[in-house]
């Protein structure tokens, strides 16, 4: 494994911030809302620590992963995560054995950790890493991703990183004896309905994964009827991007897939859930905005849409921004601008039936395109093609949340 000097500081902050919480009396499981505000942003300083501890020893992570039969999705989706710093450097470090509850072994995080030190090595003996005990203990948490055919690289990463939060996760399961209550937040303002649905999300899920990947959607109802709001909160790990219809010769803009993912979308009687106030299913309006903005937003480009008897596959072309991709625009409506930069992209070249997947990442020397063992430097004014597939963005600005 790549080494690494002096103390593990992210271990002593996280020490610190349990220390504080303790100190103003704060339980995790019993604080109310404002309380648990107050841990979000004390724990949050978990984030800042990896900025300041002191580097890793590691290699220049330009290494190839070996094809071992039909797993382009496999090496492109790895070498994005790879480059997620905040995921590499947790993994490099092994820091999962210390925070994890659960009394299993953490046989995918221990392979794909493998790997990661692989492309990492400081002393790149190899310039090809095998993934093969990754894959065959992935294939055992999901046998569904068994055999040789292609697998779609957006799908193997949901599968992948839900499996590895299982794993890693910080918060023991616990079995709920009682049905819990039905809250009704009709008198609570906004944001502190959804800093408590977070809330009740980080007491059973809580994991590297959800520092790094995870974000809240929220989804906001407005009856034609009675004229009621109504709100729902649902974590996410990626977006997925609708792409606008264009003639084959079209271009469109990323700003563009996410104007159409947050559009006010008509919904008919037979489609709508029950309205609260008529007790029944009315007409209504529904839209889409982000409520929480992760550390890493993952963007999919929702290239391949299912027809009645077949799956077609969209080769227009999305102009994305490589710095500053603001998306304050589709949060709250005070939350100011929300900054990510680019790191790393998964392309698809090819058709539904015949494919294959590459990734361009960015490190400390420029970009690089990875294609299964080979990897070549390029520019970026090659970056942005009709292959796009998933876009991988880390937040560059410092607030990780947003307040209404």
């Amino acid at each position: 494994m790549p080494g690494a000097s002096g103390v593990n500081v992210e271990g002593s902050c996280e020490a610190l911030c349990r220390t504080l919480v303790s100190q103003n009396g704060l339980q995790r499981e019993t604080a109310d809302i404002s309380q648990s505000v107050l841990y979000t942003s004390l724990m949050g300083l978990l984030l800042v620590a990896d900025n300041e501890k002191e580097q890793l020893t590691i290699g220049s992570g330009r290494v190839g992963l070996r094809n071992i039969g039909n797993t382009c999705f496999l090496n492109a989706v790895v070498q994005c995560l790879s480059h997620t710093r905040g995921l590499r450097d947790y993994c490099l470090l092994k820091s999962y054995r210390q925070e994890k509850f659960s009394k299993e072994d953490a046989k995918l995080m221990e392979a794909f950790s493998k790997v990661l030190s692989g492309l990492w090595d400081v002393n790149e003996g190899n310039t090809v890493v095998n993934p093969k005990q990754f894959y065959n203990s992935f294939k055992d948490a999901v046998p569904y991703f068994s055999g040789y055919s292609q697998q779609d690289a957006q799908e193997f990463l949901r599968f992948l990183l839900d499996n590895l939060h299982t794993e890693i996760n910080r918060r023991p399961y616990i079995r709920r004896t009682e049905k819990e209550p039905d809250h009704k937040y009709a008198r609570i303002r906004l944001s502190e309905e959804a800093v408590a649905m977070w809330k009740k999300h980080l007491e059973r899920d809580d994991s590297r994964i959800v520092d790094l990947f995870s974000g809240q959607l929220r989804s906001s109802l407005h009856c034609s009827v009675c004229s009621h709001y109504s709100n729902t909160f649902d974590v996410f790990c990626d977006l997925s991007l609708p792409i606008p219809k264009r003639s084959s010769a079209g271009e469109v803009s990323l700003r563009e897939c996410l104007d159409l993912f947050s559009q006010e979308e008509k919904l008919d009687k037979e489609n709508s859930p029950m309205c609260e106030r008529c007790n029944r299913r009315t007409e209504c309006t529904k839209r889409l905005s982000i409520q929480r903005f992760p550390q890493v937003i993952v963007i999919h480009l929702n290239r391949f849409t299912t027809a009645r008897w077949s799956i077609s596959k969209s080769t227009v072309y999305v102009s994305f921004p490589l710095t500053n991709l603001d998306l304050g625009h589709y949060g709250p409506a005070d939350c100011g601008p929300v900054l990510y930069d680019l790191y790393a992209i998964c392309n698809h070249a090819g058709t539904v039936n015949m494919g294959h997947y590459t990734a361009c990442c960015s490190d400390d020397d420029g970009w690089c395109f990875y294609n299964d063992s080979s990897v070549t430097p390029v520019s970026e004014n090659q970056l942005q093609t009709n292959q796009a597939y998933v876009l991988f963005y880390q937040r560059s600005n410092s607030a990780a949340t947003v307040r209404k």
